[in-house]
């Protein structure tokens, strides 16, 4: 993709789609070997998927505003969360998309930097890259992002302005080229 190509904008606003992947989702989820105890939303993309999947499995659900990089809304918060598992509570972590995978490393690192327990916690995403540098436990569809360069609009983003997501997606140039 050349500089000045504009992203492919895909949207995925029809409620009746999102409500099946989470259904899916949540099957998978329940289907597995491994139950949690919580669901754990990564803001801001994974707060809706996640408060749908808590519903689904009928259970409490926590948040993290990872996205915000604001102190305190999330790397404090992860360290309580470390807490937890490390003291038995299988927790399941739920974001929109892994697609560099950075989001899901950052939160891996901090938890065991905190001690938690890495056989109680999984990661769930509506989307995931299979070539993405951190793996995820569960998912719905899978994209190539070497091959796949869409950009995906979940539907609580189809709000924004164009140019606000086009904004967002061009601050990420390697995931579009």
């Amino acid at each position: 993709m050349s500089e000045t190509a504009e992203p492919d904008l895909y949207y995925l606003e029809y409620y009746e789609e999102f409500l099946a992947k989470v259904r899916l989702l949540s099957r998978k989820i329940r289907e597995s070997d491994w139950a949690p105890e919580f669901v754990i939303g990564v803001g801001r993309g994974g707060l809706v998927p996640a408060v749908y999947i808590s519903h689904q499995l009928d259970l409490p659900m926590l948040s993290i505003d990872h996205s915000s990089r604001v102190p305190g809304f999330a790397d404090e918060l992860l360290a309580k969360i470390a807490t937890m598992s490390a003291e038995g509570s299988r927790l399941l972590f739920v974001d929109d998309i892994n697609d560099s995978g950075s989001t899901i490393t950052y939160i891996r690192e901090l938890l065991v930097g905190n001690g938690c327990a890495a056989e109680n916690l999984r990661f769930a995403v509506l989307i995931n890259n299979s070539g993405s540098r951190a793996q995820v436990d569960y998912w719905t569809d899978a994209i190539d992002r070497a091959e796949d360069k869409r950009w995906f609009v979940f539907p609580w983003e189809s709000v924004s302005s164009k140019e606000v997501l086009l904004e967002e997606a061009l601050s990420v140039p390697e995931r579009l080229s």
